[in-house]
């Protein structure tokens, strides 16, 4: 037994229970049949009744993840954050610290293109953690760190994925080995709070259906109306009742997944897919997929062609291989890949499928 990940004390309960998975992370050759030993790792997701921290149940896996290729969105989106905090005025003083994501992509060029001059230890004037510190399994320590890492007067950025986004859009493929913690910004705020930082500001952004990017500093400060709307705009996210629907979501998704591939290769369409995210695995193995219901699934990362979708028989393929196959139908797995592949993969337009039939 264990206590909260992030306070420590507060009593957990379960909230999403998907049983036996494949390990998100890790992705085996394609002569490697599955058994019970790849398909036979809990994934579960708690809830924090005392500081509302919804968390990673436990992992048993070993982090063994190949290399992904940076989306062009989320490239996109990192600009955008940086152009958007510059000119509120918070990226101030000279040096800058980045805790990275296992997911790689870095905000440090971008920094340093504005003069910000990095430094691997000792306190900087600007801390960045964009989507890194979910992969830690103490939290309290993780948010630690984070502040010693921030200078007195520096700021601490810290962008997540959104609970409220996560429920609201019945992202349940969000819960994964790996990613220990899913905030709310109600939990966030605590856990800055126990490291002794105070969250000033925030801003939206409709990656991944909906992130958020904090600035935290030292000095207690109260925050001001945007983090004040998103505040109010989840309050019902910390509630066990509100994240159990998720599911339900699962469920629903797993069988509306399952039904359409067999309308579709009953009807003679072939259907391959797009996109070998770890975010999938749980979703594929869920509705018990195959590759005589999905022919391959192609993927950019080089690391990854020639493996195979945990938990199934589907191999990788990459992106020319699944043009030259001319499918009828390509399930993206990852929406926010839509507007970069329909430019790359010209070929394909009119056969990318974004939602399933009655997954929602």
């Amino acid at each position: 037994m264990r206590g909260c990940r992030g306070c420590g004390t507060g009593t957990l309960v379960r909230v999403l229970d998907l049983g036996k998975m494949p390990a998100a992370d890790d992705f085996p050759a394609i002569d490697a049949i599955p058994d019970a030993a790849e398909t036979g790792h809990p994934l579960g997701m708690d809830l924090c009744r005392t500081c509302g921290l919804a968390q990673l149940a436990e992992d048993d896996t070993v982090t063994a993840e190949p290399r992904a290729v940076e989306p062009q969105a989320l490239r996109d989106q990192a600009a955008d954050a940086v152009s958007r905090v510059t000119a509120a005025g918070w990226l101030r003083g000279r040096t800058v610290r980045e805790f990275g994501s296992p997911h790689g992509g870095s905000w440090l060029p971008l920094l340093g293109a504005q003069g910000f001059v990095e430094t691997a230890t000792g306190a900087a004037d600007v801390v960045l953690d964009c989507f890194g510190i979910m992969h830690e399994p103490d939290q309290r320590a993780a948010f630690a760190r984070r502040a010693a890492a921030t200078a007195r007067g520096g700021v601490l950025l810290l962008q997540f994925h959104s609970l409220h986004t996560i429920v609201a859009q019945q992202q349940w493929t969000a819960l994964r080995h790996g990613h220990f913690a899913y905030y709310s910004l109600t939990a966030l705020r605590a856990l800055l709070s126990a490291a002794g930082m105070s969250v000033a500001t925030a801003w939206e952004f409709d990656l991944y259906g909906g992130t958020v990017l904090v600035a935290a500093v030292h000095a207690p400060i109260e925050p001001d109306d945007t983090v004040l709307r998103i505040l109010a705009a989840e309050s019902a996210v910390t509630e066990p009742d509100t994240l159990r629907a998720l599911q339900d979501a699962a469920d629903r998704q797993a069988r509306a997944l399952r039904a359409w591939l067999e309308r579709e290769t009953s009807s003679g369409r072939s259907v391959y897919a797009y996109g070998a995210a770890s975010r999938a695995v749980a979703l594929l193995h869920l509705a018990g997929v195959h590759r005589g219901l999905l022919t391959a699934v192609a993927d950019a990362s080089p690391a990854k062609q020639g493996r195979r979708m945990p938990g199934t028989d589907v191999p990788i393929i990459d992106p020319a291989a699944l043009v030259a196959a001319q499918p009828d139908r390509v399930l993206l797995t990852l929406p926010d890949l839509l507007p970069e592949v329909r430019a790359r993969l010209p070929e394909l337009d009119g056969r990318w499928v974004v939602e399933v039939p009655g997954s929602h």
